[in-house]
């Protein structure tokens, strides 16, 4: 139950970052602006604000980390004496990734 849970908050973290979660958080706006539009004053604004904020800052990071990630990937490509298994390793919970550093810190 825990590790499917996991795997739904890390999918849902990719999700947020694709450009379609910006049409939906808009969507809603103009939703709420057309259904209920006394209740959209600024605290509403600052709310939607927000929201496409943080999706932007999402997206942001997401770009990064597979950016670091397909560079990271190359180099291990690169160097016949790399463990490939670690290209893969990306794909993995967070939680295993963090075993996995763990164990090469020790030396295991």
């Amino acid at each position: 139950m825990l590790q499917s849970l996991r795997h739904l908050l890390t999918r849902l973290g990719v999700i947020t970052s694709r450009p379609w979660a910006f049409a939906v958080v808009s969507g809603y706006g103009l939703l709420w602006w057309s259904f209920d539009r006394a209740s959209l004053d600024w605290h509403g604004f600052a709310t939607l604000a927000t929201w496409l904020m943080t999706l932007l800052i999402q997206r942001a990071e997401h770009r990064d980390t597979q950016g670091i990630h397909a560079k990271l990937d190359e180099l291990l490509h690169a160097d016949r004496h790399a463990n490939n298994r670690l290209t893969k390793l990306d794909s993995e919970e967070p939680e295993v990734i963090e075993q996995h550093r763990e164990r090469a810190r020790r030396g295991d």
